[in-house]
């Protein structure tokens, strides 16, 4: 998008906005399946945890996509957008054993990640299709928050106990469909995702009635300029051949099915938020802006850098700014930053704005939640109406007192 474009956007629907670029979003999803394109089978199941809007999963559903779900809110929204239960996995952790048999019941794909829900739950339902997460105990992703493969990690089932899992399902019959895993997000190294589907392919052996291989994600976005990122057309290459070769060791053909969060919606989203204040102190000129980590918290929770752009003066002379929101602790978008000059009134944008942004956005400090809208053949429409001050009280209960 053009910064004339997301100008009369921020003109339009006002300060702080999201907007999301549909056709970059088309891209990426294309991409991918352009990249496994020799797979008979492909099946992308978008983590929605990354950008929950109903518009967008109708969009990527028109698209062919499936789901990828961690809870039955999650579960909800795919079906309200219009998914049938078969294109929905659910992928819980650490939720409640009647929340599984809620989703199960939907007609819903189950994926278990701990052994003693996996015997309750063959034990309880043994003719539902389940598949089960495995932890290849291999180190991968950009931050220790979301690198979730590794032997400490709270996620999956850990590969040294797959003669406890088979134990299981001859005790309780119960079918097993597909194997699943995730490393983390931000891979960088190829030949460190393949070596964990290697591990994969040796643990899909001991099961004999598989649909299913689910390599979970995690696949690098570049968040500022020359950053690098998961070459996916290589490890297209590199997989298909390799998963054409177990598909013919395993005696079936099974569905590759991949969940991609971040890759499909990250760099198709931009953040647009007005300058309040210039203040200069004796070492630092401060921007501050009319949003905080209440809308965008990654870069105070994972220390991510987002490029920032001033899309009113974007040919102004480049100076350093220390870029802040207005919430009352730190709270800070970026240190030192080179910028086109700004000015009180102007409009920044924060790129890679699409994914772990709105979803993780809250009402700290009482602000009101920011609209968003999708940019769509040459058009903004708007698919979610700011907040105002009844949704701060939607719910609250004011008693005697």
């Amino acid at each position: 998008m053009q910064p004339t474009e997301l100008e009369q956007l921020a003109r339009e629907f006002g300060n702080p906005l999201y907007v999301y670029d549909a056709e970059k979003i088309e891209f990426q999803y294309n991409r991918l399946t352009n990249a496994f394109a020799k797979v008979e089978k492909l099946r992308i199941n978008y983590a929605m945890k990354a950008l929950s809007n109903i518009s967008i999963l109708k969009l990527l559903k028109n698209l062919g996509s499936g789901l990828d779900t961690v809870s039955i809110q999650e579960v909800q929204l795919g079906l309200h957008a219009g998914f049938t239960p078969d294109r929905i996995i659910f992928t819980p952790n650490g939720v409640s054993f009647e929340e599984i048999e809620e989703v199960a019941a939907l007609g819903v794909q189950i994926n278990i990640d701990n052994l003693s829900v996996l015997e309750h739950f063959g034990t309880k339902h043994p003719k539902v299709p389940v598949c089960i997460r495995i932890n290849p105990h291999v180190m991968a992703g950009g931050n220790e928050n979301i690198s979730v493969g590794h032997i400490d990690s709270k996620f999956g089932i850990s590969i040294y106990q797959i003669p406890h899992i088979l134990r299981i399902v001859e005790n309780t019959k119960m079918h097993i469909n597909g194997i699943h895993m995730h490393t983390g997000s931000d891979i960088l190294d190829i030949e460190v995702f393949l070596y964990a589907a290697e591990i994969l392919f040796d643990a899909a052996k001991q099961f004999k009635d598989l649909d299913f291989l689910d390599f979970g994600s995690g696949f690098k976005v570049p968040y500022k300029k020359g950053d690098i990122e998961t070459n996916i057309e290589e490890l297209g290459k590199k997989l298909t051949k390799r998963f054409l070769t177990f598909e013919k060791e395993y005696g079936r053909e099974l569905t590759l099915a991949f969940e991609p969060g971040k890759f499909l919606v990250s760099e198709a989203g931009y953040f647009l938020a007005k300058v309040n204040v210039i203040k200069q102190t004796t070492s630092t000129v401060f921007a501050g802006i009319d949003s905080g980590f209440n809308h965008l918290i990654r870069p105070m929770f994972y220390g991510s850098q987002h490029t920032i752009e001033n899309i009113s003066n974007p040919k102004g002379k480049e100076r350093f700014y220390t870029v802040v929101g207005y919430i009352c602790e730190t709270d800070t978008f970026a240190n030192n930053r080179r910028i086109a000059e700004i000015h009180e009134g102007d409009t920044l944008c924060f790129r890679n704005a699409g994914a772990y942004c709105f979803s993780m956005a809250s009402n700290y400090n009482s602000r009101f939640k920011p609209a968003e809208v999708l940019w769509k053949d040459g058009k903004g429409h708007l698919i979610r109406e700011r907040e105002t001050f009844e949704d701060l009280l939607q719910n609250q209960i004011m008693i005697e007192l």
